[in-house]
């Protein structure tokens, strides 16, 4: 099922983008939409969402970089639809917006487009999401950048170093909290 929903979106994403030009709002109906359908009757639904979230999401990513689309803007669609798609099945679930935060950053990588941008425009789309769908905004934004870094450690190390960077400090009024992913909790001064 991972592989079908990718190719899905994928594909919706590429008739969309053709079809309106506009990505944030396509690709946010477009994820939201993609995640409630295929978690409907999932009984694990935990699991189920934060595979689902990044499936979605990378798959996200493979449409818009085959059609020449803003990764920028497709990235704060993704993370808008996330949440949106998300909230309505689940509550708040920070692990599920991490998870899709680390798939779009990983998934840009993989396509060559610039991590750094990408992963700014996710913690972005999580601060409007958390805003639209009314959960902790602070929470949402560290959520989004921690899963930022992570997906851009697994582009390489360098891009680890320039995301963390990009992230650390106050994006859009919300103080994001980055913690480093290689450390565990106990380690962190």
């Amino acid at each position: 099922m991972p592989q079908q929903l990718i190719d899905s979106v994928k594909n919706t994403i590429v008739t969309a983008i053709k079809g309106a030009g506009e990505i944030v709002n396509t690709v946010t109906d477009t994820v939201s939409d993609s995640l409630v359908n295929a978690l409907k009757g999932t009984t694990a639904v935990g699991t189920a969402t934060v595979s689902a979230a990044a499936d979605v999401a990378s798959g996200v990513i493979q449409g818009a970089s085959q059609v020449g689309g803003d990764l920028g803007g497709a990235a704060k669609g993704a993370m808008m639809g996330v949440l949106r798609g998300t909230r309505t099945l689940t509550g708040e679930t920070m692990d599920t917006i991490s998870a899709g935060a680390r798939s779009v950053v990983k998934s840009t990588g993989d396509v060559g487009g610039d991590v750094v941008v990408v992963a700014r425009r996710v913690v972005e789309g999580a601060i409007q999401g958390a805003r639209d769908v009314g959960i902790d905004v602070a929470k949402a934004a560290t959520a989004a950048a921690n899963g930022a870094i992570k997906g851009a450690g697994e582009v390489s190390q360098v891009a680890a170093g320039q995301v963390t960077q990009a992230l650390t400090g106050v994006i859009d009024g919300v103080k994001v909290v980055v913690t480093e992913p290689f450390r565990p909790a106990a380690a962190r001064s």
